[in-house]
């Protein structure tokens, strides 16, 4: 790990004031964060977070109360979440790709005291807001051009003093919400204390990445997602670094004009966004950045023939691992110079991970079973959400509820969500080794795997495919894809039924929803 004067934070501490105020020395005139129209430096940032700060107290915000944030990727998404923090309140950075339905049932679950929103994404919340607001009171603000009678933003900045704040809050106390995209059910807020950035920032934004000043990091995965936010603020803001913000959906085309434009040294994807790059002509080496050294990916597991292509064509190594809502960020990581595709590598220096039976006991190399966590950055338990929390967080301890194995030198490999898997002749099927070895396949884009019943009523796998452009399905392609299977894993393991799709379902943060697949199965 890189020299840091960095303390593990405790006693009286504020993130906000750690991570943006400790530039203002020699780093101010920095840029720390960049969006298709504005730039703030570091000390625009400080100012920012200050002023809004402030004008948090003069909208009668109190510490504790959450401020619900559905914000896209702009310099004002920095200035809120870190202003709120700065402030002693509680950030509740929101999906911006929910329904106005899940938005409501957040902004209930929070009790939220304020609710920010970017105008473009007031369009669609207006009628939902309108009848919100008949039940009960709830301050808006809007960030961007928005309707008159709203205040904006903008004008609350200007009107705010910047002069330095700093809530007298505690390292482990409440600084945000994250409430967890999941594959199923409805949202669950999983609550992060002060301490818990810092120590992301340092585990892997410098541990794992080598992050310094000179670094301009662009996440293709969005802030409100755990993932995004440690890409595009924390680890960046730990030591000064630059962060590219793009508030649209990240088009493979709109990837590799950013990346020419603005020529990161760090890209941070998603397997899903990995694919359709590749899928791209014009994808070169440097993905159009001749500074590129790393790239991280994250989300879901990465196929390892993605990963080896990805290197091939562009020149630098993909750095998969897998991290969590509840754990804040990676956690198991492979490492820049050793990098084994289609693993998820090895725990990050502040992390420790067993994989466990049903029992609770270790499984032997090899063997499947839960991949279970111990580090600093375990969240503080679920809002309102008791049992789930007793069975998630137990102890020191995180369940994951992912599947995994390790091999005899330590790597882990990722076999499925626990519900995901299922036996076939007695033996178990991960389908994401059926996915990859499906996507090693030249004619496959993507590929997502269910167990479906066959006349027997035994499960057998079946196939949802994603064909490369041009390539049309037929039997006699889904046959060679079928023998595909069978030499590369296992004949047990070949797909019985394949369909071919225009998409997967997914997440807003690439995940696929492999339930709805299910579900159609049912049908």
């Amino acid at each position: 790990m890189p020299d840091s004067p960095w303390i593990a934070p405790a006693g009286r501490y504020n993130a906000a004031a750690d991570l943006i105020d400790r530039n203002l020395a020699d780093r101010a005139e920095r840029i720390a964060a960049i969006d298709p129209t504005r730039q703030l430096s570091y000390r625009d940032l400080h100012r920012s977070t200050n002023r809004w700060a402030r004008a948090l107290t003069a909208l009668g915000v109190k510490p504790e109360q959450r401020v619900v944030m559905i914000m896209l990727d702009t310099v004002d998404f920095p200035t809120v979440f870190w202003g709120t923090i700065r402030a002693g309140a509680v950030a509740v950075p929101v999906n911006t790709l929910l329904s106005p339905d899940l938005w409501r049932y957040i902004l209930d679950d929070s009790r939220a005291a304020l609710l920010v929103i970017s105008a473009e994404c007031y369009q669609r919340a207006a009628p939902m807001l309108a009848e919100l607001l008949r039940g009960r009171p709830l301050p808006i603000v809007i960030s961007g051009r928005g309707p008159d009678h709203l205040p904006s933003l903008d004008d609350l900045l200007a009107g705010a003093s910047a002069d330095p704040i700093e809530s007298a809050t505690h390292a482990d106390e409440t600084a945000f919400w994250l409430y967890t995209s999941g594959s199923t059910g409805v949202p669950k807020a999983a609550r992060h204390v002060h301490a818990s950035p810092a120590h992301t920032a340092r585990h892997y934004g410098q541990g794992i990445l080598g992050l310094d000043a000179g670094d301009v990091v662009f996440s293709a995965a969005k802030l409100f997602f755990a993932y995004g936010l440690g890409n595009g603020m924390s680890f960046p803001y730990s030591v000064g670094a630059t962060a590219i913000l793009w508030p649209d959906r990240p088009s493979p085309e709109a990837v590799l004009r950013l990346m020419s434009q603005h020529r990161p040294t760090v890209f941070c994807g998603v397997p899903t966004l990995f694919a359709a790059l590749l899928a791209e002509p014009s994808l070169g080496r440097g993905a159009g950045s001749a500074r590129l050294r790393l790239a991280i990916s994250a989300g879901e597991a990465l196929p390892e023939e993605i990963g080896r292509r990805w290197q091939e064509r562009v020149g630098v190594e993909v750095l998969d691992g897998i991290g969590s809502t509840e754990l804040l960020h990676i956690f198991v990581s492979n490492r820049p110079g050793r990098v084994r595709y289609g693993s998820s590598g090895t725990p990050v220096d502040g992390y420790q991970a067993r994989i466990a039976d049903e029992q609770g006991g270790d499984v032997a190399t090899g063997e499947i079973g839960e991949l279970v966590i111990r580090g600093p950055t375990a969240a503080d338990g679920y809002w309102n959400q008791r049992e789930r929390s007793r069975r998630t967080f137990a102890g020191e301890w995180t369940h994951t509820g992912d599947k995994y194995r390790q091999d005899e030198e330590g790597f882990y490999y990722y076999c499925g969500r626990s519900d995901d898997l299922f036996k076939v002749s007695g033996i178990w099927v991960a389908p994401f080794e059926v996915e990859s070895a499906l996507m090693s396949h030249p004619a496959v884009l993507e590929a997502a795997v269910v167990g479906k019943e066959d006349a027997d009523g035994l499960l057998k796998p079946k196939a949802f495919v994603v064909l490369m452009p041009g390539t049309g399905p037929s039997e006699e392609l889904f046959d060679a894809l079928r023998q595909h299977v069978k030499d590369a894993i296992g004949a047990w393991k070949y797909p019985r039924w394949i369909e071919a799709l225009a998409e997967l379902p997914k997440t807003a943060t690439g995940k696929i929803q492999r339930y709805k697949l299910r579900h159609e199965n049912r049908a």
